[in-house]
């Protein structure tokens, strides 16, 4: 099981009583899904950020609860096609004390480091517990790349090309 968060904006015109049972309506049907609640906080009529509908305000609700990942998708399907949430969003807090992850595999290794390892090459950027770098480990790990003179380019002739594009960018061409 997991720890999920739901924020719910819910019609700034209801009543209290349908406000109740509207959130009631959301409470029951992670019950029945198999979760358990934790928390539920009204901080009530608040201001929106933008308008959603006609609407410039909504009741907040947040509730905590516990379910299986697997139930979320149909609670968030009763929540959509209900009239009286304008919003909702549930977010995961926190993975329960003791619970297994099944579906949690391993990280494999990057290819570069896998082959590097196997040839017995050491990097410093592969070795976790590696200290930072100072001034004298940069010579070590320093990389000459080719230059435009070593590659044959000319940088009198990108500069002309450059200049003629910004030209007839300029003249709509």
């Amino acid at each position: 099981m997991r720890r999920y968060e739901l924020m719910l904006l819910l019609r700034p015109d209801l009543e209290d009583d349908k406000l109740q049972s509207a959130v009631e309506k959301v409470t029951r049907a992670i019950v029945n899904a198999g979760g358990s609640l934790s928390k539920v906080s009204p901080w009530g009529k608040r201001r929106l950020a933008y308008d959603i509908g006609q609407f410039r305000e909504a009741s907040y609700f947040l509730i905590h609860f516990d379910i299986e990942p697997l139930q979320v998708r149909g609670i968030e399907r009763g929540l959509l096609i209900t009239e009286e949430i304008l919003r909702h969003l549930v977010t995961v807090l926190e993975e329960r004390e003791g619970a297994s992850r099944e579906e949690e595999v391993p990280a494999a290794r990057p290819p570069i480091e896998a082959e590097a390892e196997a040839r017995g090459v050491r990097d410093i950027a592969f070795d976790e517990g590696a200290a930072e770098l100072g001034e004298e480990d940069e010579e070590e790990i320093a990389v000459d790349l080719p230059t435009d003179a070593d590659r044959g380019v000319d940088e009198d002739e990108d500069e002309d090309e450059d200049e003629e594009s910004r030209v007839e960018e300029r003249a709509g061409v």
